[in-house]
């Protein structure tokens, strides 16, 4: 008799799980197990720089995924709030600018080109000939900081100083040099306010200079305003 109450209600338990597990479809109920979350974003590996792109949608992902090789790895994870598409194992902050140029004129998706800071990053570096050739002839002291959270746009400017006065003019503003990877740049702008950063990324590109966007956190300030005397 017990045995028989115990089959029956353990057949009945078997029933229920297999009726919801029908319903769920139809009903909107999504069984605990099958939901999932988008985990974060790993950090980079010391000498590695990673292209994060910002693809909220599964048809920003379908369509970046469709325009890489199949070899590039790809990962979905969150990043400052934000899904975006993780390709991790650039070498050189070449190739991860390239390819986020790349992924802005086929895809038309913003990318941001982090990396892991060192200590080099934030050390002056007295004889850095890059540097001096956007600078004054006067001596002068560097003070290098770090800047805070939120999104940077960076222009190479190919040790062409005078470009400085021209992204002036496209952003409407002083544009002050940086390090990034161990690499100068001239700062267009450092915001908080992603669309400014877009926006700003995108007048850039139209209007032909090499931009990227990065995390602003991982970015070095050597001068708030560039001075070309």
């Amino acid at each position: 008799m017990y045995l028989t109450v115990v089959q029956r209600f353990s057949t009945l338990s078997s029933a229920l799980i297999i009726a919801i597990a029908s319903l769920a479809p139809s009903s909107g109920i999504s069984p605990v197990f099958a939901q999932q979350t988008t985990p974060n974003c790993q950090p980079p590996s010391a000498g590695e720089y990673v292209l994060l792109v910002i693809s909220p949608t599964a048809d920003n992902r379908n369509q970046l995924r469709s325009a890489l090789p199949p070899e590039i790895k790809t990962l979905t994870c969150k990043y400052l709030n934000e899904t975006v598409t993780r390709i991790g194992g650039f070498k050189k902050i070449d190739d991860a600018n390239r390819w986020a140029r790349y992924v802005n004129n086929i895809v038309g998706l913003s990318a941001i080109v982090t990396t892991r800071p060192t200590v080099s990053n934030v050390e002056p570096t007295a004889n850095r000939s890059t540097v001096t050739n956007v600078q004054p002839s006067q001596t002068v002291t560097y003070k290098p900081q770090a800047l805070g959270a939120g999104y940077a746009v960076l222009v190479d400017y190919f040790n062409r100083p005078e470009l400085a006065t021209n992204v002036q003019q496209v952003v409407g503003g002083k544009v002050g040099l940086v390090s990034y990877g161990q690499r100068p740049y001239l700062l267009a702008v450092q915001t908080t306010n992603q669309k400014e950063a877009y926006n700003t990324l995108q007048k850039l590109t139209e209007r032909g200079y090499f931009a990227i966007l990065v995390d602003s956190s991982k970015v070095v300030l050597l001068r708030s305003v560039v001075s070309l005397k």
